[in-house]
């Protein structure tokens, strides 16, 4: 009855590390890692959240690493507007990272609103790119 139970609760955690696994990966270099938002939001969705856990995590590995996320917005909405929303979407980010330890002086944050897209064109195949924040080593 007990090797039951034992390999009842082993398939169970099997499972549960399974369903629930996360795909953090340490990126082999910071610059030019991005992620990406929904359409008028600075909300950190589960991948976005495990990619700068991955960017932590280099930054753990390379202490004297400075970055600077960059905000950014597709070209819907007013300067005004895309700069403020870009702020708050380096400024996520940045949560993420200092909320797992990393020092936030060693994070400087900028807004480029809808002045610096990654994408040229219109419509929303283009505008999924542009609406990101985008981590540089300094």
């Amino acid at each position: 009855m007990k090797i039951k139970n034992f390999a009842l609760l082993a398939g169970a955690a099997g499972l549960l590390a399974a369903c629930c696994g996360s795909s953090i990966v340490e990126p082999a270099d910071l610059n030019d890692q991005r992620v990406f938002f929904a359409f008028n939001s600075a909300e950190i969705s589960d991948e976005a959240r495990d990619n700068l856990l991955g960017q932590s995590l280099y930054m753990k590995n390379h202490e004297g690493t400075k970055i600077q996320i960059a905000g950014n917005c597709d070209e819907r909405g007013s300067t005004e507007y895309n700069l403020a929303l870009g702020a708050r979407r380096a400024n996520a980010a940045k949560k993420v990272l200092v909320n797992d330890g990393i020092d936030g002086r060693r994070i400087s944050t900028i807004s480029y609103g809808k002045e610096r897209p990654l994408v040229k064109g219109t419509g929303e195949d283009v505008w999924k790119y542009n609406r990101n924040a985008t981590t540089t080593v300094k």
